[in-house]
């Protein structure tokens, strides 16, 4: 792996979500290693303490989507995050609220009742979590059905479609793509091979941050890591997700040097902003590195160096 040895060991004596990844990624420890290490996730650490908030109902915060960041949404793309192992009980209850209490539209969720459309972001959320955790229930398919036959003419996904909105939104979008993601290895199917190259094409058309039209960063925001990534799109995050798609093109390269001149000479990646609302807890205090933003930074790089 890149950067000081030292760092390896840095991200072994953080969180068991962190350390599974690492083991995973980073070191190439065999399946044994790593998976009884993610199995910690649910007993000690983050994951312990996600789970402990959990209403006795299934939800988390008494909420299907807001307040953010406590919901039951952003709960379990938390734990999916911590990489909390598919199949956990108090998961599929979680994901079985977010079904069963939610308005159907379109054959996909609303968790506003004055909503008369099912906004594909959340949509792409709701699906990531389910599949992920393996929720089997046709309802998730028809999430995907309602994703699949809702993208826009340059390929890719916009929740203010309905609003009129012509041009594909880069936040909806990487939501949307890991949804389908986490679905086609749930169902172990091709379906979703089409979509999701195309909305692949729309972010690497605009090399993951810069203007189709002008060449211009989008948003400065997007060039600095976050964790938990939220709603919210950024370049790593967009990276992660190609390395994990297994679509690598030249057009990202330039992303890929701006992860990489963010590292810091201890071999480490800064915290980046948190997005503000409420949270359960903060995940790493204080004026320190980030175990996360190293570990997702590491891997793309690790990733794409190995061309």
């Amino acid at each position: 792996m890149s950067g000081a040895e030292g760092v390896a060991d840095w991200l072994l004596d953080g969180d068991p979500s962190v350390r599974w990844q690492a083991e995973r990624d980073l070191l190439d420890r065999p399946e044994v290693v790593w998976s009884t290490t993610r199995d910690r996730v649910a007993a000690e650490g983050w994951g312990r303490r996600l789970l402990g908030a959990q209403d006795p109902e299934g939800t988390w915060a008494g909420a299907l989507y807001s307040p953010k960041w406590t919901s039951t949404t952003y709960t379990l793309l938390l734990l999916q995050r911590f990489g909390l192992p598919p199949g956990h009980e108090a998961a599929l209850a979680g994901c079985a609220r977010l079904l069963d209490d939610a308005v159907w539209v379109d054959g996909g969720v609303s968790y506003w009742r004055t909503h008369t459309h099912a906004e594909r972001c959340v949509n792409g959320m709701v699906l990531s979590v389910c599949s992920w955790f393996g929720l089997d229930d046709p309802r998730v398919d028809s999430i995907a059905d309602l994703l699949l036959g809702a993208a826009m003419g340059d390929g890719a996904w916009n929740c203010r479609d309905h609003e009129g909105a012509t041009h594909s939104s880069f936040h909806t979008t990487i939501s949307v793509l890991e949804g389908l993601v986490a679905w086609s290895r749930f169902r172990v199917t091709t379906d979703a091979d089409e979509s999701m190259a195309g909305a692949h094409e729309f972010l690497l058309q605009h090399h993951l941050f810069r203007s189709h039209r002008t060449g211009e960063v989008i948003d400065d925001e997007w060039l600095k890591p976050h964790f938990p990534p939220r709603w919210h799109y950024d370049v790593l995050r967009g990276l992660d997700h190609l390395r994990d798609a297994g679509m690598r093109d030249p057009r990202a390269a330039e992303a890929v040097e701006i992860v990489r001149s963010q590292q810091r000479p201890d071999g480490r990646w800064p915290k980046g902003p948190r997005y503000p609302a409420k949270e359960w807890f903060v995940l790493e205090p204080g004026r320190v590195p980030s175990r996360w933003n190293t570990l997702r930074a590491l891997r793309a790089l690790r990733w794409w160096d190995a061309r």
